[in-house]
């Protein structure tokens, strides 16, 4: 590596550690219902989509039960509009390109992908899809999708700082449950985070991106003729603002089937800078929201920390595994899949950053990592997206990995496991299992039948431990709701379709039910004052045993997958094999 290497990645963390308490504390006031300096100029957005939902169902704390059916309600909705809009695309406007409709397979899976903020692409955006549904379907739901999980982490807050009897959230007239279960109002939840939160940066970063020479426009693709005379398709269209939103939503899906490695989407060095940082910002403030919100910013702190530090223990292993020498080539720094604009490191940098937030966006083609590397991005996902994580999603996921080492940390010690002053009990745990353990059983069996049957195995390009490699992360990547593709595995088949999905609404939803009952569960609990026998959660032993149980629990369930993977396909490399 060189000198300038290590800068690139001192002033991206130094970047995102300064952003962390300003952006985080931003969010806080919005998520209370405070007045920013944003309220009077989009104050008005806000109330006229109150008015359009229904005042009555804006004023209620609603319990658990009717949050989780509004939510359900509302994705089920954006779902059918984003596979009727792909369905019917061919007879809509804003298709200069006269892209015809899109089959009902390869439909399902993009609208379920986008709702989940998985955004999975079995398919290439600029030969698949008109200018309408990239922007009413697919870049909304960017929007929406990220709002949703931050709904989610808003309402398993409120459940654990609340005091049962307590007065309903700033804005709410009432409780929907008497016996104080509130939650919260998901309506305005969603409203308040996608009209004060995502829009104005989108609005920011699309502006810097098209300043970089991102592509926004909506004429028809461009015919040019190279020096070797050769004509060449140019594809356009409104890509600055959609690229804006999946970096900073952590969706990741691309305007264009090479996404963030093309120049269309990410042209210079400053983009590419500012796509990374957007991928990383809003989770890593959400830290810093968590313990202002607590009121206890060490914990928040705490979080943060672990966080990082299982992010750049993997970020040191990639870029090892990218710099030591190859045996078989006598090389160092080799990826034949990098945009040569960016290099190694920036590349590096990004695979680890995409796969440690939900993000899937790319820069370079993962199947071109080193194994390790590519098992270290495999690995982030496996984690359960909690180091950062999605926006929202990382720390609901986080918080159920807090509630279970503080359970286990009970019972080690002898003493009543308690979060926050609320006593942790069967329930919740049952329900942090079910949200912990139901993506991994999803990824293990997705890739257990496909590496069995033919349907499965006909669209793996490479043999060896190398394809087994593409199929697993395939269903890693669809049920931990990254999106990010390792490339040679064909998706677009019927088989991969519905079965990429199915793990999609696994990862997505088996997680967010269970994380909504327990804010329904611990709202209702009563808050015990701390004594010398609590057992503290914002302290280094605590951080120590947090990121030790996420590992584990990654470790243990997917070591054995991962050895007949990336780890065998590491020592046949030192052996001079490749695949």
């Amino acid at each position: 590596m060189r000198f300038n290497d290590f800068e690139q990645i001192a002033i991206y963390i130094l970047a995102l550690i300064l952003l962390t308490p300003v952006l985080g504390r931003y969010i806080a006031r919005v998520c209370e219902g405070e007045r920013t300096f944003l309220t009077p100029i989009l104050g008005w957005l806000e109330k006229f989509t109150y008015r359009v939902i229904g005042r009555a169902h804006t004023r209620v704390s609603m319990d658990w039960l009717d949050y989780t059916k509004a939510l359900l309600w509302f994705n089920f909705f954006g779902f059918l509009a984003v596979l009727l809009l792909q369905m019917f695309q061919h007879g809509l406007p804003l298709n200069p390109q006269h892209l015809p409709n899109v089959s009902w397979r390869l439909a399902f899976n993009t609208a379920v992908s986008f709702m989940t903020n998985t955004n999975w692409q079995s398919y290439a955006g600029e030969t698949t899809m008109s200018y309408l549904t990239q922007m009413s379907g697919l870049a909304v739901q960017n929007f929406l999708s990220a709002a949703t999980g931050m709904a989610v982490f808003l309402a398993l807050t409120r459940g654990i700082i609340k005091r049962p009897g307590s007065a309903p959230a700033r804005g709410l007239d009432r409780e929907a449950d008497p016996n104080g279960g509130g939650i919260g109002n998901f309506w305005v939840d969603v409203t308040r985070v996608t009209v004060y939160i995502l829009l104005p940066l989108a609005f920011v970063w699309a502006i810097v991106l098209m300043s970089q020479g991102v592509v926004q426009s909506f004429d028809a693709y461009k015919t040019a003729t190279t020096v070797a005379g050769v004509k060449q398709v140019i594809p356009l269209g409104p890509a600055a603002s959609q690229v804006a939103i999946k970096q900073i939503g952590t969706n990741g899906g691309g305007f264009f089937n090479a996404n963030s490695a093309t120049p269309f989407e990410n042209p210079t060095p400053l983009s590419n800078f500012f796509e990374m940082l957007a991928i990383l910002m809003i989770p890593a403030a959400l830290t810093y929201a968590y313990g202002r919100m607590l009121k206890a910013q060490k914990q928040g702190w705490t979080l943060f920390i672990v966080m990082f530090l299982l992010w750049f223990a993997g970020l040191s292993v990639s870029l090892y595994a990218e710099y030591a020498p190859n045996p078989v080539f006598h090389l160092s720094g080799l990826m034949e899949g990098i945009e040569t604009r960016f290099g190694v490191t920036n590349s590096v940098l990004w695979s680890t950053a995409t796969t440690v937030a939900s993000n899937g966006s790319v820069n370079a083609m993962h199947s071109s990592l080193s194994p390790l590397a590519g098992g270290v991005a495999l690995f982030n996902m496996m984690m359960g997206e909690v180091v950062f994580g999605g926006v929202g999603a990382g720390m609901y996921g986080m918080l159920l990995f807090v509630l279970l080492t503080v359970f286990l940390s009970g019972l080690m010690v002898g003493r009543s496991p308690e979060y926050l002053g609320k006593k942790i009990e069967a329930p919740e745990i049952k329900m942090a299992i079910l949200g912990i353990l139901g993506p991994c059983a999803a990824i293990l069996v997705g890739a257990a039948i496909s590496a069995v049957i033919p349907a499965g195995l006909s669209s793996v390009l490479n043999k060896g431990p190398h394809g087994l490699t593409e199929i697993l992360y395939a269903f890693t990547s669809a049920a931990a709701n990254n999106g990010s593709a390792f490339a040679g595995l064909n998706a677009n088949t019927h088989y991969y379709n519905i079965m990429l999905a199915i793990a999609m609404l696994i990862g997505r939803f088996v997680v967010i039910i269970p994380c909504l009952a327990i804010a329904g569960q611990m709202a209702k609990k009563k808050i015990s004052p701390s004594s010398s026998g609590t057992f503290a959660t914002d302290t280094v032993i605590f951080g120590i045993l947090l990121a030790g149980v996420i590992i584990i629990v990654g470790a243990l369930t997917f070591v054995p997958a991962l050895s007949l993977g990336p780890i065998v396909e590491h020592f046949l490399m030192l052996k001079g094999v490749t695949f």
